[in-house]
């Protein structure tokens, strides 16, 4: 089973630049999918990037395409997201999943998360 741990979250202005990073536990991180998922006040949890085990599999929401960067660290059991050119908008908990198997833009899919890290991009 794996643990995720995030970490990296915090206040940005606009235009500015966040590092999130996940940590994981246990022996089956590097067979993991592993997705990022952010949810504002009031809304839904949606989905912001996904890479499969071995980080030749990346997909994005559009809302991200080309700011945000998704990575991971197999030897580190750390997957990351390097979030460019903030925009208020993207003020969420951000959330990282697992899951076997491929990634997946559903949220369902996905059985082992973190606890979250706040981000707030001020204008």
């Amino acid at each position: 089973q794996v643990q995720l741990v995030e970490s990296g979250g915090g206040l940005v202005q606009a235009g500015g630049s966040l590092r999130l990073s996940c940590a994981a536990s246990g022996r089956t991180f590097s067979t993991y999918a592993m997705g990022w998922f952010r949810q504002a006040p009031g809304k839904e949890r949606e989905f912001v990037a996904t890479i499969n085990y071995n980080g030749a599999s990346i997909y994005y929401a559009d809302s991200v395409k080309g700011r945000f960067t998704i990575s991971r660290d197999n030897a580190e059991n750390t997957v990351y997201l390097q979030k460019n050119s903030l925009k208020p908008e993207d003020t969420a908990v951000y959330y990282c999943a697992g899951k076997p198997g491929a990634g997946n833009i559903d949220a369902r899919r996905y059985d082992t998360w973190g606890q979250g890290t706040q981000v707030t991009v001020s204008s």
